[in-house]
């Protein structure tokens, strides 16, 4: 290849939307069940003829992360063999995480009625990979499989009548690099980037986040935990908690409303935006500073999740809530300094929260976390931090989010097996 044919290298403004795109990305209900009928959904479409039977093979995370909440628009149907039924009968994956945004009253019953004739079988992966799924579906005269690993919509194979027809070798790191985020990087980026790069991408997480977490203030979802938290105090970090707990809890509950995700997570998604998008509407801060302190929050949390892990034992909703942190101190004027002491704040508080799978019991979580966020800010901008060297904590912010990121995926791993093996009365 000559040096003319050689594509041009990304400077870091370029990098860091491209991190962006990959990561705020819409999602209808839960992504681990979304992501298995979007498997089941590709491989019906390889196969090109009815299916007569399927096996849906799944890491043990994903497995955890879909046990327990609803899918999407099947009539309040939970688990693997829904959410795969579900792609099978009515999916489009060329939606992605959307894929089963569109099913007809007849192709509910069609499910039900493939439910009840137990045509899916469920396995667990013998797998190094926390997210991997393979999806594979048998008719008349052929056979197809489709295998996802990495990202929730990362196709690492097709195959039809056991003949590869495609297979993508990334199968290490299918995203774009982030070893160009780091705290300051990111501060940098929000203060300096034209804001027309990013408004539009940044208007949807807005728009789709807050019209879910509205809808679960109605109530209808869970245990309406955020009329709870209202009703006890009004003060701003309630307002805050309570408005992304009735987004978390009416998307586990089933609700047809997509949201943006970040890091693969809807949770994690809210957890990073409604608050701020709160804190700045109650602050009368404008337009820009709003879309540059979304920036902060969903760029922090990205940096945190990438040592961390898309799936772990460790709660997504720690690392949005540290972001958030760090974004509620930007927003005041803070230092770079503080804030990185305000992510050690929160993460001094939040560090031991365990994933035991995606649920309505998340938005609880998101509660208490967003709370510590907003003390952790405030003591930030008055110079009060832990000091490092305190527990798992470090000096150096960046050495604390490593510190962090070695204890979600090398730490937690036989935690995350008791969790499931818990989950599903194995101990």
């Amino acid at each position: 290849m000559s040096v003319t044919d050689q594509k041009p290298l990304m400077n870091t403004d370029d990098k860091i939307l491209r991190i962006l795109q990959e990561e705020l990305v819409p999602a209808m209900g839960c992504t681990e069940p979304i992501a298995i009928a979007f498997a089941a959904a590709k491989a019906r479409e390889v196969l090109n003829e009815p299916v007569e039977s399927a096996v849906i093979s799944c890491s043990s995370n994903i497995i955890k992360n879909v046990k327990c909440v609803r899918v999407p628009n099947t009539g309040g149907l939970i688990g693997v063999e829904a959410a795969a039924l579900a792609g099978i009968v009515a999916g489009d994956s060329t939606k992605k995480l959307e894929v089963i945004n569109e099913v007809s009253d007849a192709q509910r019953q069609q499910l039900r009625a493939l439910l009840d004739s137990r045509i899916c079988t469920v396995r667990c992966l013998d797998t190094d990979l926390t997210l991997h799924i393979l999806a594979e579906v048998k008719g008349r005269s052929a056979t197809a499989a489709v295998e996802i690993t990495c990202t929730h919509t990362h196709i690492q194979s097709i195959r039809r009548n056991g003949v590869v027809i495609d297979h993508d070798d990334m199968l290490a790191q299918p995203c774009c690099d982030r070893s160009c985020l780091s705290v300051s990087e990111i501060l940098d980026f929000a203060r300096r980037i034209d804001l027309k790069r990013v408004e539009a991408l940044i208007d949807r997480q807005i728009r789709l986040n807050m019209a879910i977490s509205e809808e679960g203030q109605k109530g209808g979802y869970g245990v309406h935990i955020s009329e709870i938290v209202l009703s006890e105090s009004s003060s701003l970090p309630s307002r805050m908690a309570a408005s992304a707990a009735a987004a978390s809890e009416a998307r586990m509950e089933g609700c047809a409303l997509p949201v943006v995700t970040n890091s693969g997570s809807g949770n994690q998604g809210i957890t990073a935006s409604v608050p701020v998008i709160v804190y700045a509407r109650e602050k009368n801060l404008s337009r820009p500073q709003l879309l540059r302190g979304l920036l902060v929050s969903n760029l922090l949390c990205v940096h945190l999740k990438t040592g961390i892990g898309h799936l772990s034992a460790f709660c997504g909703v720690v690392a949005a809530s540290s972001a958030v942190a760090g974004a509620l101190t930007y927003l005041e004027g803070g230092t770079a300094q503080q804030v990185g002491s305000a992510l050690k704040n929160t993460l001094a508080s939040l560090a031991g929260m365990c994933c035991d799978g995606a649920k309505a019991t998340c938005g609880f979580k998101i509660v208490s976390s967003i709370q510590t966020a907003y003390y952790a800010s405030r003591m930030a901008l008055k110079n009060r931090s832990y000091n490092g060297n305190v527990g798992i904590l470090k000096d150096d912010v960046e050495d604390s989010i490593a510190a962090i990121g070695k204890l979600a995926s090398r730490g937690m791993r036989e935690t995350d097996r008791v969790i499931l093996q818990i989950m599903l009365d194995q101990i």
